[in-house]
């Protein structure tokens, strides 16, 4: 089955690097034009040249969520450069990774950025969206089991897991559907310092079914068929991909 998006288009936040990148560029190669945001100029010009160069169409987004505003000034761009909007992909994400007495770690970070920001851009963006359109959250298998060393985490995406079945029976009256990815370990620029640790990596190993920690290319493909027109009766739910991990 070849999915096809030409004439969707789609706005990819966290699209600087990670799954958020590889995600635009799957769009991008399955015919959607795709507005890509990021806080860093650099890295975010470093997607949109690769993304022409494969041949797709790309508007970059500079911009931080997190200020006030900024979910509005996104989705305001994306339809003044392509016209419409279809799809909506919250991939930005924030990791942090201590014990629960550490004071380094905050919750309210992690919440604003995993949690506050997609819901804003979801209120600014879902009746703008069109008839038939999608609107897919980065979960994660965190949001499924407890991590020790990462509650603070585990709380923002379970509450992920929650929104988006919420979320869902909201945009139905828009006929947009609401769901969410939920991978397991793979590598990306966010837990490379997790993974840099080979006992961790050794314990991920042992625990996953499949034998191997994920990449980018497991993840962007499910991702394109979750927001396309083959996943139209699927909403509400959230599709883990990692490698069997949760299936002990």
């Amino acid at each position: 089955m070849r999915i096809d998006m030409s004439g969707k288009t789609a706005l990819v936040t966290g699209a600087s690097s990670g799954i958020g990148a590889g995600i635009a560029q799957a769009l991008a190669d399955a015919g959607a034009c795709v507005t890509i945001v990021g806080r860093d100029p650099e890295r975010l010009s470093r997607i949109a040249k690769q993304i022409e160069n494969s041949g797709g169409r790309v508007a970059q987004c500079r911009v931080d969520l997190r200020e006030a505003g900024a979910s509005d000034r996104a989705v305001a761009g994306a339809l003044k450069t392509f016209g419409r909007l279809d799809v909506l992909v919250h991939a930005a994400g924030l990791f942090e990774v201590g014990e629960v007495d550490d004071p380094s770690i905050s919750l309210e970070r992690q919440w604003d950025v995993n949690v506050k920001v997609p819901f804003d851009m979801t209120q600014h963006a879902l009746a703008k969206m069109e008839p038939g359109g999608s609107v897919l959250f980065l979960g994660s298998i965190a949001g499924v089991v407890g991590f020790a060393g990462a509650s603070a985490y585990c709380a923002t995406k379970g509450a992920v897991e929650n929104l988006v079945r919420a979320l869902a029976l909201d945009a139905a009256k828009h006929q947009v559907r609401v769901n969410a990815l939920a991978p397991g370990n793979v590598r990306t620029p966010m837990n490379e310092h997790v993974l840099a640790n080979p006992a961790y990596e050794a314990r991920m190993l042992e625990q996953t079914p499949l034998g191997r920690i994920g990449e980018v290319s497991d993840i962007a493909p499910a991702a394109v068929f979750l927001v396309s027109d083959a996943a139209s009766y699927i909403t509400g739910t959230s599709l883990v991909v990692d490698g069997g991990w949760t299936a002990h």
